[in-house]
């Protein structure tokens, strides 16, 4: 299992979401057959931690591709740059988006502590009007950029903020996973906007490859799957994720990223994650 601690970068943060849980909906099941299996001694707390603390390598730089997918199946593309670098065991993070232009140039600076009684700090810049916006905690459950991922989603989930169970040992497509629950507390929850979160975390490399969650308002329910996963350098990274927004039986919308020109031990200063870098752009 690993050893190192590390702050898992953003697009890996997505698949430990801190999500919710609407009361009397029924436990998602995964795809594929269930297999049962002797009950175990492991918690859920210890799968979510070696999840959390596998090696994601560092000093990081790879290319984005959100696509935005409405409920009548429209799209829209927007490509961005990330970077990112563990300081510690925090995890700093900045996106630039390159592309359409009514976008390019917007920042998206992320300071990820790992001290649950410290809150992350994030800076959206708007080039537009030339403006740095600091997001706030009541702000992080809305929506970033236009996708179904939040600015709460943009950060690795702190696991003292929440509880955690080991529902049972199944699959998903063939592949042995834990299914675990999380609970976040009350300040958790009020910030994210989620009230629990159902994940579905692979034995065989701890990688969160689904995830169900409910959300406070709006009866709604996001579902996120790792469409593909691939060996980086001896790193496993997801390069393709969905995240889809339902409402009942009706997909409300859909956001797609995929990850290319994955490039790790890059030369990444200090001075890379700024608010003066940040309003710097590409």
């Amino acid at each position: 299992m690993p050893r190192k601690r590390r702050r898992i970068p953003f697009w890996l943060s997505l698949l430990v979401l801190a999500t919710p849980w609407i009361a009397g909906a029924e436990s998602p099941a995964p795809s594929g057959s269930v297999v049962q299996t002797e009950p175990s001694s492991t918690t859920g707390r210890q799968i979510m931690e070696w999840a959390d603390e596998r090696d994601d390598g560092d000093n990081g730089i790879s290319d984005l591709k959100m696509v935005l997918i409405d409920k009548r199946g429209n799209e829209r593309i927007r490509s961005m740059r990330n970077f990112s670098r563990d300081q510690g065991d925090d995890r700093l993070s900045l996106i630039f988006f390159l592309s359409p232009a009514d976008v390019k140039n917007t920042g998206f600076l992320n300071h990820d502590y790992d001290d649950a009684d410290r809150d992350d700090d994030q800076w959206l810049y708007l080039p537009a009007l030339k403006k740095t916006k600091r997001i706030a905690g009541g702000d992080k459950s809305g929506s970033f950029m236009g996708s179904d991922f939040s600015f709460a989603d943009m950060s690795s989930p702190t696991l003292d903020r929440y509880t955690y169970t080991l529902m049972k040992e199944t699959e998903v497509d063939g592949i042995p996973v834990w299914q675990v629950e999380a609970v976040p507390n009350a300040k958790e929850s009020k910030e994210t906007g989620y009230t629990k979160t159902i994940s579905f975390v692979r034995k065989d490399n701890y990688v969160v490859i689904r995830s169900v969650s409910w959300l406070k308002k709006g009866k709604r329910l996001k579902y996120m799957n790792v469409d593909k996963l691939e060996q980086i350098d001896g790193i496993w990274v997801p390069t393709q994720i969905t995240m889809s927004t339902r409402k009942g039986k009706k997909t409300l919308h859909k956001t797609r990223i995929q990850v290319s020109n994955v490039k790790f031990n890059q030369a990444l200063g200090d001075d890379m994650f700024t608010i003066r870098r940040l309003e710097k752009g590409i």
